[in-house]
């Protein structure tokens, strides 16, 4: 992240256009999604930062999150209904959420950024707590696997995946996606003491395709399947081969790379610690 924690940058004019970066703990939330009835990020969001404008403002994000998946640095904008300084939207917005969710860096952007279709690269981390007893720390911040993992078996097995390919073993029943085609950039598995980290970068995700590829690897990483197994789950593209789709509490959206025209802070959470939060 940048050294300051928010733009400097003279106040945001009514009708200017608002990056945010937000960082939040995700097990007490259904997702990232507005939904009636239940709490969501959004919700939290657009709430905390629609007392700093005094009027009502919708937020867009890079990559909507599922229930109990947390965010290191996820991106948002919105317009500005109102003028206010970069810091005031960081501080007043921070003073308005609960300790689960934070403001991290605002900026006033081009017309034309959105953070959704203006991004070219997402970044998740998927953590595995690989302990004999589930740990009570970890418990909504990691996914407790018992069976011992074989973390460089994994990784090998993960460099399939890299390249423009089908997904469809890795995506969900519901997914909406109309084509399964996604660009994995790269991939990695890593292990630093009783934690294991899966990261992936891509231009997009399918529904749950971090998930399901975590399920597969961790079949691959505790001998039940051979390395290959993952090549010829892409090659059937057949999604009731693969592994169960991993818990959601092992995953972190790490950051969101962009053009670098919008001068946006650029994937700062993978070079943290495993544990993000730690």
């Amino acid at each position: 992240m940048a050294d300051n924690l928010f733009s400097q940058r003279s106040a945001t004019a009514a009708g200017d256009i608002v990056a945010c970066c937000v960082e939040y703990d995700g097990s007490g939330y259904s997702g990232w999604q507005s939904q009636s009835g239940v709490a969501t990020v959004q919700d939290s969001l657009e709430n905390a930062l629609s007392r700093v404008a005094n009027q009502p403002l919708r937020v867009h994000c890079a990559g909507r999150t599922d229930t109990g998946v947390h965010a290191a640095a996820q991106w948002i904008h919105f317009v500005a209904p109102c003028e206010r300084g970069s810091g005031a939207w960081v501080r007043g917005g921070n003073a308005n959420l609960p300790g689960d969710i934070r403001l991290l860096h605002a900026a006033t952007v081009a017309t034309d950024f959105h953070a959704r279709h203006s991004a070219l690269a997402r970044h998740y981390r998927y953590i595995i707590a690989n302990t004999p007893v589930a740990s009570a720390l970890y418990r909504d911040r990691a996914t407790w696997i018992r069976e011992p993992l074989d973390a460089p078996r994994m990784h090998e097995a993960a460099q399939v995946l890299v390249g423009e390919q089908d997904f469809s073993a890795f995506r969900a029943a519901s997914c909406q996606s109309r084509t399964a085609m996604r660009c994995v950039h790269r991939v990695s598995v890593r292990r630093s003491g009783p934690l294991v980290a899966i990261d992936i970068s891509a231009n997009a995700f399918l529904h749950h395709m971090v998930r399901n590829i975590a399920g597969t690897l961790v079949a691959v990483g505790s001998g039940r399947h051979n390395v290959a197994w993952v090549g010829s789950l892409l090659r059937d593209r057949d999604r009731t081969r693969a592994a169960a789709t991993a818990g959601p509490q092992g995953l972190y959206l790490t950051g969101v790379t962009y053009p670098e025209r919008f001068a946006l802070p650029q994937d700062p959470a993978q070079d943290r610690p495993l544990l993000l939060h730690a």
